[in-house]
């Protein structure tokens, strides 16, 4: 085993990974451990050097893997999401891009120095904001869905876009002096234009090609994932052929159309692809990063960092504004998507090949290309993910940041023990496909909502709202245990409860598979017929403050108190069940909701 896979599999793979748990369990923005993890390899200790490790192959792998997150990215992009968003998202795909390019080119001209030509190709680079910086960050914001929609649609749609200018920038900086305008408009804008559209095409064709097969049952759900990562792949190969940048148009729009076309069995094909793009993104920032030379870092000027605060405070949120004027944004929307910006990989990819190119052509300030639009890709992604959820809390624009529950399923109990857990101020939610269940809920102020969460309408309703814990609840087991692993991949396997199906039930062989339901809510013999019948007894859900004169008595096994949640007011929530490995916490200042029975 070579030298170089052993540092790709430790340094890169292993490193990235930890990267990722570090940045989930301290809700932090993974994408600035990566990028730092991949700054420390390279530039600071120079352990690895990717470019010169890979060769020749590097540059081709790393479009390679960004035509996959492009294409992941568009089956992200349902088309029911413009119903409210799409004002907004056309002002700041068609309308801000053009004005952002305007300023941003200004910008480079004035401030950092760069002659018009190279300056012109700074403007085209900064004008995306990266898929794979926005998506992974906006997986742990909880914003609200129609700012959440905004800035999705403009991270994916802007990126092949902003490529193709680019390249078009490029190419007419690169026309020989004699060629003059007439080149430009007679043959450059033609080829992009007939590139773009013909590739557009191939793409929604491939999608329906694809829907064709699978609404046949001609293509075994074992070769999906396969067969739709490569043909991605070989949509960008043919669009890069015809023209640069419009590969990624191809695997973007095969992205959309499988997502828009409703074919069957793609919800768990997005979770396999979603895990599969962490991976890659991952690695590729960690490579990037890591390609960085010292003496490209060293360049940056104080010109460039004046060239990077005009950016951050300048052009980006002037474009959007004058963008978005006279539109239902709010100035709260317009503020938010006006800062949060962060460039990706692309705009690294689109630098490192176009500046090269320019300098080679001998335009002077071509070298300050690269290191300015790193500097604004590092920038961003600190700054931005830092900031993200924070400013969207100020603003009003996230969902609520407290743990939160849902329970599927209205009954009497269940009734009760939401009634209870929005009495002590946490978050919950009660889910039901029948209005009249709910309406004694409804009556005493708890939040609900009436659907059928098997539904993709009922499904994407609760994803809007902010739960982190599900207990399914209703008279069938079977059921229950349908919609936890239905809904275990959104909460997380570990957080997803279902009333026991009765303790003859739960044999780990001969019973119900675990992967087909979600953990037991309290005891095992606690199932939905003895929790019906204790509350006609007279059985009430209550809540009780933990005291450390009191905690000793409520544990004893031959208590009277039933305990279904333990809750750290604003902080946390813990299902109580035997089946998690932990027990659960029971220290003073937790509250405590279970059965109590009637006073006698």
């Amino acid at each position: 085993m070579t030298d170089s896979v052993i540092i790709f599999v430790f340094f890169v793979l292993g490193g990235s990974m930890l990267a990722q748990w570090t940045a989930w369990r301290f809700r932090l923005p993974a994408i600035v451990l990566l990028f730092s993890l991949g700054l420390l390899y390279g530039p600071v200790l120079q352990v690895m050097h990717p470019s010169e490790m890979i060769g020749s192959a590097f540059h081709p792998l790393v479009s390679l893997a960004v035509a996959l997150i492009v294409f992941e990215g568009g089956l992200a992009l349902d088309f029911r999401q413009l119903k409210e968003a799409g004002e907004g998202v056309l002002r700041l795909t068609l309308v801000a891009l053009p004005i952002n390019f305007l300023l941003g080119s200004l910008a480079a001209h004035y401030i950092g120095g760069m002659g018009w030509g190279p300056a012109f190709l700074f403007g085209s680079i900064v004008v995306v904001t990266g898929p794979t910086v926005v998506l992974p960050l906006l997986r742990h914001a909880k914003l609200k869905p129609r700012i959440a929609a905004f800035l999705r649609w403009e991270a994916i749609l802007n990126d092949p876009v902003g490529a193709i200018l680019a390249t078009l920038v490029l190419e007419v900086l690169l026309m020989h002096p004699d060629e003059g305008s007439g080149t430009v408009f007679a043959a450059i804008v033609p080829h992009m234009l007939a590139s773009a559209a013909l590739m557009m095409g191939l793409g929604v064709g491939t999608a329906w090609c694809v829907r064709w097969l699978c609404v046949r049952d001609l293509l075994p759900d074992i070769m999906k994932m396969p067969l739709f990562i490569t043909l991605a792949l070989m949509l960008y190969v043919v669009g890069t052929l015809s023209m640069d940048g419009a590969g990624l148009i191809a695997s973007t729009v095969f992205g959309m159309g499988l997502a828009n076309l409703r074919i069957p069995g793609m919800g768990e094909l997005q979770r396999m692809k979603e895990a599969l793009v962490v991976l890659i993104v991952s690695v590729l920032f960690v490579l990037l990063a890591a390609d960085l030379q010292r003496n490209e870092l060293a360049s940056i000027s104080w010109s460039i960092g004046g060239l990077t605060l005009a950016v951050l405070f300048l052009v980006r949120p002037l474009g959007i504004w004058l963008a978005t004027m006279g539109s239902s944004l709010s100035w709260r929307e317009r503020f938010f998507v006006g800062w949060i910006a962060p460039r990706g990989i692309v705009a690294a990819a689109v630098a490192g090949i176009a500046g090269v190119r320019l300098q080679d052509a001998g335009y002077p300030g071509a070298g300050l290309v690269m290191p300015a639009v790193f500097a604004v890709i590092a920038s961003t992604m600190i700054l931005h993910g830092f900031s993200l959820i924070p400013l969207g809390r100020k603003l009003h624009l996230t969902l609520s940041n407290q743990p939160a529950l849902a329970i599927v399923g209205a009954s009497e109990w269940s009734t009760q023990l939401a009634q209870a857990v929005h009495n002590v101020g946490t978050p919950v939610l009660l889910v039901d496909s029948s209005a009249r269940d709910l309406a004694p809920a409804q009556k005493a102020g708890v939040p609900v909502l009436c659907t059928e969460v098997l539904s993709e309408e009922g499904a994407e309703s609760l994803e809007e709202r902010p739960a982190d814990y599900l207990i399914t609840a209703t008279p069938d087991a079977i059921y229950n245990g349908l919609v936890c692993a239905h809904l275990a991949p959104h909460f997380g396997h570990q957080r997803v409860y279902q009333v026991s199906p009765g303790v003859a039930r739960l044999d780990q062989y001969r019973g119900l598979s675990r992967e087909a339901r979600g953990k037991v809510l309290g005891q095992p013999g606690w199932n939905f017929t003895l929790l019906e019948t204790l509350v006609k007894q007279g059985w009430r859900f209550v809540a009780k403050d933990i005291t450390e004169d009191n905690k000793e008595r409520l544990l004893m096994e031959n208590s009277d108190f039933l305990i279904f949640l333990m809750i750290q007011k604003g902080a946390a929530i813990t299902v109580v069940s035997l089946e998690d490995d932990a027990s659960p916490p029971f220290w003073a200042g937790l509250v405590a909701i279970g059965l109590m029975p009637p006073p006698k």
